[in-house]
């Protein structure tokens, strides 16, 4: 079972990361990037509500949509409960670290139709061998792995700050590059076998 589960970690991380090799997130990726302590505020957000958002959608999916047969309306009710949970995200980081939620500006609500987020809710229920666990291990390594790009990418951006580039290359044509070069190095993950 560990086995597994440290599998399913790896895989979601490093080769099948949701931005770098799904390009899924990537409106956050490219807009809370500029700075690493907000893209690390974003990572650390869309983790915890990917982790929450496996388990409330997997408790949904086999108590609520599956008994009474109504599958059909499961991307509805995802996106309810990951809107419930970026609420909740919304009003902490309001109250507790107003920093960071000016910081995050209209990106945090975004994280409601984050297609990461909901796609990782998604994915969980389409694989057939998930329980609970894997669920949610799948959605906390996803959001780590999401956590990992924009941390990369965001210290990318900052060293760029300094670096002497061309004009024509100026902003955000050389976010872009840099972007495609990091999903480059990340697209040497995706022939791994971790065994799952």
């Amino acid at each position: 079972m560990i086995a597994k589960l440290v599998a399913i970690s790896l895989t979601a991380i490093l080769a099948q990361n949701f931005v770098l090799v799904k390009f899924l997130g990537i409106c956050p990726f490219l807009g809370v990037s500029k700075k690493v302590d907000t893209a690390l505020g974003m990572g650390m957000a869309v983790t915890f509500v990917m982790t929450l958002a496996s388990m409330m959608t997997y408790f949904c999916q086999n108590l609520i949509l599956v008994p009474l047969g109504i599958e059909y309306m499961q991307t509805l009710a995802f996106i309810v409960i990951i809107a419930a949970l970026v609420q909740f995200v919304e009003m902490f980081l309001q109250k507790y670290i107003p920093s960071l939620y000016s910081a995050l500006g209209i990106y945090l609500p975004l994280i409601t139709t984050n297609c990461a987020v909901l796609g990782v809710a998604l994915l969980n229920i389409q694989e057939p061998s998930y329980g609970l666990i894997e669920c949610m291990v799948n959605g906390f390594a996803s959001g780590v792995g999401f956590l990992l790009a924009i941390v990369l990418f965001a210290g990318v951006r900052e060293r760029l700050e300094a670096s002497d580039i061309p004009k024509s290359f100026q902003g955000f044509p050389i976010a872009l590059v840099s972007a495609s070069l990091l999903a480059l190095a990340f697209m040497g993950f995706s022939n791994m076998q971790f065994g799952i």
